[in-house]
């Protein structure tokens, strides 16, 4: 035990480090607007209708509401076609392969400012510009990041079960959806718990896109709260920190239940290696 207590104290220390921050943001959310920011660690007095008041004031439930059906659809579809591409490139055998797959990672050091602009217009073309839709169809062409995860799976699943399945008579979708996909469920988790957090999170696409308050995600409802309430001097903090605890509680949620998968997925990895 003794020689365990540096190491576990670290752990506390980087623990508090890091969930300072959200105790800060909570705390804060929970104060009058003279004492939002005098770093108090617990609220005097706690002032809990400051929830009740960014709900009246903004509609905080359309916004959770869009970034779940944003979320998920995204998710959904950068793991699925990720998947099937991984999938090809562990799998099959075929001329140019390994250049083709360098050409897929190449695609990672491209800056996606590089293409906002010709992305945009693509969606304007085809009128969905203003609408939520280029923020999660994209995904449905894959994810190079996601491709070089998922393949590294698959390249560790047992070849001969696939040699069997094969001998059964069983063709490539049917090796795919019924022996690599559960066999890879801990990658696949990752990848979809990676990829709701990015949309979760992401501010940039929404601004570019969303123009009706309706079709917010809560990043831009986030923008919009607080061009709404923080500016000025007589800006109400205390409904802005609010409505930020409501966007970031979902996402600790989500990592508490999926946190498992993530040390499995580590586990997984290191033993192929």
């Amino acid at each position: 035990m003794t020689r365990r207590a540096p190491v576990l104290f670290a752990l506390v220390a980087v623990g508090v480090l890091f969930a300072y921050p959200f105790w800060w943001l909570l705390s804060a959310s929970l104060k009058d607007r003279s004492h939002v920011f005098d770093n108090a660690l617990l609220p005097s007095p706690v002032n809990p209708q400051n929830y009740t008041e960014v709900w009246r004031a903004v509609p905080l439930l359309a916004w959770v509401g869009n970034s779940v059906a944003v979320g998920v659809a995204a998710a959904v579809a950068a793991t699925v076609s990720s998947a099937v591409v991984a999938f090809g490139f562990a799998r099959f055998r075929f001329r140019g392969r390994t250049v083709l797959f360098g050409l897929v990672l190449a695609t990672m050091m491209l800056p996606a400012a590089v293409t906002m602009v010709p992305v945009y217009l693509e969606w304007h073309a085809v009128g969905l510009a203003t609408t939520q839709v280029p923020l999660w169809a994209g995904n449905l062409f894959g994810s190079a990041f996601y491709v070089f995860l998922l393949r590294q799976f698959f390249l560790g699943l047992p070849a001969e079960v696939f040699d069997a399945a094969r001998v059964d008579g069983a063709g490539p979708w049917r090796q795919f959806t019924s022996i690599a996909l559960p066999l890879a469920r801990p990658g696949l988790i990752v990848v979809f718990v990676f990829e709701l957090k990015a949309a979760w999170t992401d501010l940039i696409r929404p601004l570019i896109y969303l123009r009706e308050p309706e079709l917010y995600t809560l990043p831009r409802g986030l923008k919009a709260v607080l061009d709404r309430f923080g500016q000025g001097g007589e800006a109400q903090w205390e409904l802005v920190m609010a409505a930020s605890v409501v966007a970031t509680v979902p996402m600790i949620l989500l990592f508490l239940v999926a946190q498992r998968y993530f040390v499995r997925g580590v586990v997984t990895q290191r033993v192929e290696e």
